[in-house]
């Protein structure tokens, strides 16, 4: 029954009728970014793909991820553990068992995810944490790859409006407080070669969603990741833009103030198309202390030199965050619609 799944799985191929069918089983996707942005995004992608790769960010430093990378010396496997049960075949039997998190107290497990454990524990067994991530993908028959963005242990630092810096990505949101700047505080970090080749041959390069800050732009700076972007001559390059502002990172950021960090993080223009949600729920509450949170979209069709694309991609049971489904039929729809201009 494994060997007909995985058949047919790798042979997905589609209706005439069906908007997915230029796609086929065989579009190469490269996804960049990390936290739960990346993984809905994944979520969703995989009905359409089976040749997807997630890049992600490994500058994660809190709860059971910060634990393990400071006590075994590996990788945060956070975020890469997110990725592999939202593109699992199975997702609802992975989910349970990688998502678990053991309950605080005073043992050594208190917090910790499952998952976490799984991949701290193969890479020592198989002396490598990309050996380890790659065993774990194969083992959950998952729609593709999960890689890090690079293999160096290193941390996200950022610089506010009012001149402090701090160091550490659990430590960078501060509600009321304007980031100008984000970088590595090892800046010589070198992209992971799979990574970089990935991102070469992909016919979709995506960028997000996720945390501005902490998630999408840390990828960016690291050296050979926008090299590899702008190899690849071939590709649809997208970013999707969060459906809401983030408490501590992008307070009254507009779609512009997102684009721009961007560009300004990586010295020039990144991508042609941004995909914009369309639907506002969730407006601010003036009375929030911590920060005004709320869905942003916008009526302009072009920032600049970017084509804006706005769609309905928002959750109704969460609306601050996107609907997996919704969005990987936007996404695959542009993809199908640009196709024949590249």
């Amino acid at each position: 029954m494994k060997q007909i799944l995985k058949k047919w799985w790798n042979g997905l191929v589609y209706e005439p009728s069906d908007p997915r069918y230029l796609t086929g089983g065989s579009i190469k996707i490269a996804v960049i970014g990390g936290g739960t942005g990346l993984s809905t995004l994944l979520r969703g992608l995989k009905v359409y793909s089976n040749d997807i790769t997630a890049i992600v960010a490994v500058t994660d430093d809190g709860s059971s991820s910060g634990m393990l990378k400071k006590e075994y010396d590996i990788l945060p496997p956070g975020d890469i553990r997110q990725c592999i049960s939202a593109l699992a075949l199975d997702e609802e039997m992975i989910s349970s068992l990688m998502e678990y998190r053991f309950k605080k107290g005073n043992n050594s497990l208190s917090g910790h995810a499952l998952g976490n454990i799984w991949i701290t524990a193969l890479s020592q067994q198989l002396g490598s944490f990309t050996k380890a991530v790659e065993a774990t993908t194969e083992i959950f028959k998952t729609a593709g790859k999960v890689l890090p963005a690079t293999l160096s242990k290193t941390e996200i630092c950022a610089v506010y409006d009012d001149g402090k810096t701090v160091v550490g990505e659990s430590k960078i949101p501060r509600p009321g407080q304007r980031i100008e700047k984000v970088y590595l505080k090892n800046g010589s970090t070198g992209a992971y070669s799979k990574a970089a080749i990935a991102i070469q041959e992909a016919d979709l390069i995506i960028f997000g969603p996720g945390s501005l800050y902490t998630s999408v732009i840390p990828n960016l700076l690291i050296r050979g990741i926008i090299a590899a972007i702008r190899k690849n001559t071939k590709s649809l390059n997208l970013y999707v833009c969060n459906c809401s502002t983030e408490r501590g990172e992008t307070e009254n950021y507009s779609v512009k103030d997102h684009i721009e960090a961007i560009f300004n993080h990586v010295g020039g223009k990144a991508f042609d198309y941004c995909l914009v949600n369309n639907r506002v729920i969730k407006k601010s509450s003036n009375s929030c202390a911590l920060g005004n949170i709320h869905n942003i979209t916008t009526s302009d069709k072009e920032i600049l030199g970017v084509e804006i694309v706005t769609a309905d991609v928002i959750s109704l049971k969460k609306p601050l965050y996107h609907d997996p489904d919704k969005l990987a039929k936007e996404v695959i729809s542009l993809y199908n619609k640009t196709k024949s201009k590249r």
